[in-house]
């Protein structure tokens, strides 16, 4: 069965940086620390509706493919927004609205008092904006809905319908804008400076780095989940991760970093390799903007700018960027459905499984895993990022609904 799963080509590069000098400098201090990142936790906790996401384990695959452990943190239950992007949109939307509060003596704010309106003079006068591929999209949609806020939402031309009409069920405006993810956003750069807007992204450039700190310190609860799970377990030896813009990895290698110092997990991002932004900036030394054709089935992940933000996080401590082909994300799609030797079923996006893909590509390369120093003594935990943000497309590539996936387990 080893030789049936992970076969698609992977292309590794190990950075020699982060597997030599692996402290938590300054630098990286600067831009996320564990202060923010706890008052983010204690906040988003306090939301009705909180409840962790479950760390699946996954011995079936594991032993499979030549592990010693596979978990998986599930994120399709987040908030009912099938996606961890409901940690960080909507969290950077309170935030901004309770700094606007104290800016104009109206503060302090609690989330509490936001969703029961009782601010609504000054939210109403609030609008939002991102660009977005459809999750962090939802996310800051139901962030402004929730809040009090207007909300217009860029996507551009190749996001799915469903994902569109899964943007204004939360009552926002929806803008498709001709061109990739990487013109979105900077359309929503110049409509927000035309209109007096704010916007809220996930992603930093020069002079914008408040509002995607915030986000990111969203992101980091559910590394935050993932360690106290394996808390009777002991860490794992390796942390896997897509990639985008980077934002989600940084998140999460900095709150295992904190924890374990120089003793943090290997850490790997893993990217398509349509839209290897991170890929190419580690190899390159610096930030690199990608151009052409991005568009990949990994929806979420066709970037091709890197996070200013992130960028120090990851080339500081990521020790492999690798790639992998769409075929390896339909495919780790469709194991995750059927479940390998008893493994439960479960409902991953297309952009859900990519950093497992990774992992099993390695293992079916050889040389890769080596590099990597993955076998049977490697305990690996990844992060399932999304559900069935697109039933139609999810159906299409499973095989069937994910309802039907989710009744097996």
């Amino acid at each position: 069965m080893t030789k049936a799963l992970g076969r698609h080509p992977i292309h590794l590069y190990r950075n020699a940086l982060a597997a030599d000098a692996r402290s938590y400098g300054p630098e990286q201090r600067a831009i996320l620390n564990p202060q923010e990142a706890e008052a983010a936790r204690r906040e988003i906790e306090s939301w009705p509706g909180f409840a962790p996401t479950p760390l699946v384990s996954l011995p079936g695959l594991a032993a499979a493919v030549g592990i010693g452990s596979i978990a998986y943190k599930d994120e399709g239950a987040r908030f009912g927004l099938r996606s961890f992007k409901a940690l960080g949109g909507a969290y950077a939307v309170y935030r901004l609205l309770a700094r606007e509060a104290e800016r104009t003596g109206a503060g302090p704010v609690t989330a509490a008092g936001l969703a029961a309106g009782k601010h609504r003079a000054l939210t109403s006068g609030v609008t939002v904006c991102c660009a977005t591929d459809g999750n962090h999209g939802r996310s800051v949609a139901w962030g402004a809905q929730t809040f009090g806020c207007d909300c217009t939402i860029f996507i551009h031309e190749t996001v799915s319908s469903q994902r569109e009409a899964a943007i204004a069920a939360y009552g926002a405006r929806v803008v498709r804008h001709p061109g990739n993810y990487d013109q979105a956003v900077h359309r929503a750069a110049e409509e927000a400076a035309a209109n007096g807007w704010v916007v809220v992204s996930d992603t930093s450039y020069e002079g914008y780095t408040d509002i995607p700190r915030d986000v990111m310190h969203g992101y980091t609860v559910m590394a935050d989940e993932a360690l106290r799970a394996h808390a009777q377990t002991g860490p794992p030896t390796h942390i896997f991760m897509q990639g985008g813009v980077g934002g989600a990895a940084a998140a999460v290698l900095a709150r295992f970093w904190w924890e374990y110092d120089t003793q943090c997990p290997r850490f790997g991002v893993v990217e398509p390799d349509k839209a290897a932004c991170l890929y190419e900036s580690a190899r390159a030394g610096h930030r690199v903007a990608l151009t052409g054709d991005i568009e990949t089935v990994m929806a979420g992940l066709s970037c091709g700018e890197t996070s200013l933000l992130a960028w120090p996080i990851l080339y500081g401590g990521a020790e492999f960027f690798a790639t992998i082909p769409d075929a390896a994300a339909l495919e780790i799609m469709r194991i995750l459905a059927e479940g390998v030797d008893g493994d439960p079923p479960l409902v991953a996006g297309e952009s859900a499984g990519t950093g497992l893909a990774g992992v099993l590509a390695a293992m079916a390369d050889g040389n890769a895993a080596q590099q990597m120093g993955l076998g049977t003594d490697s305990r690996v935990l990844v992060f399932g990022t999304e559900a069935d943000t697109d039933p139609e497309l999810y159906e299409k590539i499973v095989g069937r609904p994910a309802e039907a996936v989710r009744r097996t387990a």
